[in-house]
């Protein structure tokens, strides 16, 4: 479908070419066609990707979805496999080569994050990255290794461990405690979502959040916008700002632990918009 539409472009800018260097010059209908077109291009409104983190699933966008798609975007919500971090890149990388066509916001949450810096460039297409309660590391860093940045992390008190199929040698699946699961994780929600989201969420190998990112991250050549969620108890604040400010990210706060796109919905979607907006 990219390649479809990059064709598309490529032979609209070959007839102009020929019509302006050809047998007679284009007409002033011709060139006001071409630069319409030209134009329209410029203000489509793009595909909004979102890529969920860990111990969650891509319903976590839901009301942020129904919120654009009520506002005209078209939203795609990648299913993020949760198995390694360059694996689960490299399959965004594919979605968004197969998924979408034209313009593209990707936004990702916690994990989703890391996953959105890995991939971003490999589509140019993609606009800007906003950052949702997210990891954003830089080259060769590790979640586990900016957390531990933050105040020391003990697994063993966070997670039941559980082996899965033809693991690599000493990988399992994390899944958060109950303990954890509520005041860690899902902080400031009504105690009876805590519970339907704790019953639901899929973990994520303990090798994916101890990989070191890979790839120069896309925050670097790409504009980025963060909201951070000031009761955070999974991404301290103090680490989600270090993180927004050394990516140059456009910082939006609000009063919500780390799931904010399910507490707070239509700040997320606004920023997301906003991104939209600005790189047009």
């Amino acid at each position: 479908m990219k390649r479809t539409l990059r064709t598309g472009i490529i032979a609209m800018a070959l007839g102009t070419a020929a019509l302006l260097t050809g047998s007679g010059a284009a007409s002033a209908s011709q060139v006001a066609t071409h630069q319409a077109q030209t134009a329209a291009n410029h203000t489509v409104k793009p595909t909004i990707v979102t890529v969920h983190g860990a111990w969650t699933d891509a319903s976590s966008f839901a009301t942020v979805t129904g919120i654009l798609l009520k506002d005209g975007y078209q939203v795609l919500d990648f299913a993020n496999p949760l198995r390694s971090l360059s694996g689960d890149s490299a399959y965004l990388a594919s979605f968004l080569q197969t998924r979408t066509s034209g313009p593209v916001i990707l936004v990702g949450h916690s994990y989703g994050g890391a996953i959105v810096g890995e991939a971003a460039l490999s589509d140019p297409d993609v606009r800007g990255l906003v950052y949702v309660d997210a990891f954003v590391p830089d080259q060769g860093e590790s979640l586990l290794q900016l957390l531990n940045s933050a105040g020391p992390v003990d697994p063993a008190q966070l997670f039941d461990m559980a082996p899965y199929p033809q693991a690599p040698e000493g990988d399992v699946d994390l899944y958060l405690k109950r303990d954890a699961f509520g005041v860690a994780f899902a902080n400031g929600l009504p105690k009876a979502q805590q519970a339907k989201l704790y019953a639901q969420q899929r973990p994520i190998t303990f090798s994916a959040v101890n990989e070191p990112a890979s790839a120069d991250p896309a925050w670097k050549q790409l504009p980025s916008w963060y909201v951070a969620g000031t009761q955070d108890a999974s991404i301290p604040l103090s680490l989600q700002l270090s993180m927004a400010k050394r990516a140059g990210s456009s910082v939006t706060k609000v009063n919500t632990g780390h799931l904010a796109m399910l507490a707070a919905p239509q700040t997320v979607a606004q920023v997301i918009e906003k991104a939209d907006r600005t790189t047009r």
